[in-house]
């Protein structure tokens, strides 16, 4: 089986899937992208762990990383490698005492495991040749995906309390970070820590 490296380009919200989130994979030695469709919780979960933000309790893939690790396991890799009924499907390599397992899973939960074990994630040709776009330049290659995120107007109380001044801005935000995490609101809390970067990156 020939297989293709990639890396996560990004995530956004998909609200035409119900809800759900869209993770965009994007091949390390090419151009093509490959768009997969995951849930909330898996997209949580990536998100989290992409962005440094660590939960006061361990969340599903936490424990997961915490258990392999304990038998002196490694993540050797994972593998997007079939594509049925529009169904993606993936596989864990893991190592344990120098016996190679593979293990089903759905791609985003493999995803999850990746970034936690910074374990490189693979996709099978066959995979990318159905599934997979080519961008029409560098300019727009997330300009597909990130069309399906909904703009947001910042809460009625965040307008209202949130002074004006650069440093004000972030220091109110990072108190609405860390009262996020700590009732576990991740989903708002990596969109308060996006906040919080845009307004850092701003000259």
């Amino acid at each position: 089986m020939n297989k293709i490296q990639v890396e996560i380009l990004g995530l956004s919200s998909t609200p035409s899937a119900g809800g759900a989130y869209a993770i965009l994979l994007k091949e390390v030695y090419g151009n093509r992208r490959l768009p997969i469709i995951i849930g909330a919780f898996e997209a949580q979960a990536i998100a989290l762990e992409m962005e440094g933000i660590k939960p006061p309790r361990p969340l599903t893939h936490d424990l997961l990383k915490n258990v392999i690790d304990n038998l002196g396991g490694t993540v050797q890799e994972v593998l997007i490698d079939e594509l049925k009924d529009n169904t993606f499907y993936a596989k864990i390599i893991i190592d344990i005492s120098s016996l190679t397992n593979d293990i089903d899973s759905r791609p985003s939960d493999a995803i999850a495991l990746a970034v936690r074990t910074q374990s490189p994630i693979f996709v099978n040709e066959e995979v990318m040749n159905s599934a997979a776009f080519l961008p029409s330049s560098e300019d727009d290659q997330f300009e597909n995906i990130e069309e399906d995120v909904p703009e947001q107007e910042p809460e009625e109380n965040s307008k209202q309390n949130i002074p004006q001044s650069k440093e004000s801005k972030i220091a109110a935000l990072q108190t609405q970070l860390r009262e996020a995490v700590e009732k576990e609101d991740y989903l708002r809390a990596a969109k308060l820590r996006d906040e919080i970067q845009k307004i850092t990156d701003q000259n």
